[in-house]
């Protein structure tokens, strides 16, 4: 039962190419399915062996580890683009929402796990209609250094429409030493957007050596 229900959760992060999918969801809620049947069970014999009444077991002690442990893995899939937007939030809260699948299974609660699989499903996928139609992206531009250029990329991009959030610049040190700079633009993007015109457009500007949008 926890494998089929982290993995219909899991399939749909693998939809999506995110960098927790099917395998991942699987292992975290069989995982926790297996502590919290330790936790219930695993200690049966002990107790019947000292069975004088003074021994008192709680089974939410290793679930607690879980729920506060999966947090660590959760954090390995959020990733911070050019300093300027963070991703893979919504993929860490499937991860521990698979996590704690895993523990209402293992405790028998299968009506509630079912229920809860049904509402993540919704949440991660039915209501993509409700949300802005707009896409959040970091496009990336490394140039040499030279006045004007940034004011060049702006209207580009405001020509299409593109609204820009925020500019992030650095200094850029390829292999050979030569000075460059690196812009992230954060911005919004229609979802029906052609996005290969604009990168072509600031791709040939001149001093233009590298762009990418993530």
């Amino acid at each position: 039962m926890v494998v089929l229900l982290s993995g219909i959760v899991g399939f749909e992060r693998e939809t999506k190419n995110r960098p927790a999918g099917l395998r991942t969801h699987i292992l975290v809620g069989l995982g926790s399915c297996l502590l919290m049947l330790l936790s219930l069970y695993g200690f049966e014999d002990y107790i019947s062996r000292n069975n004088d009444g003074i021994i008192k077991m709680d089974p939410a002690r290793i679930p607690s580890y879980v729920i506060s442990g999966i947090g660590f893995l959760g954090a390995g899939t959020i990733m911070v683009h050019g300093g300027v937007s963070v991703r893979g939030l919504t993929t860490a809260a499937s991860v521990w929402m698979t996590a704690a699948l895993g523990l209402v299974i293992g405790a028998g609660m299968f009506f509630e796990g079912i229920l809860t699989t049904a509402i993540v499903l919704f949440t991660l996928h039915g209501i993509n209609v409700l949300e802005s139609k707009d896409e959040s992206i970091v496009l990336t531009v490394v140039t040499e250094k030279q006045d004007g250029i940034l004011s060049e990329m702006k209207s580009i991009l405001r020509e299409h429409d593109i609204e820009i959030v925020k500019i992030d610049m650095e200094e850029y040190k390829p292999a050979n030493n030569i000075k460059r700079v690196k812009y992230n633009f954060l911005v919004n993007l229609k979802k029906t957007d052609q996005n290969p015109e604009v990168i072509e457009k600031i791709q040939n500007l001149p001093y233009v050596h590298k762009t990418s949008m993530v």
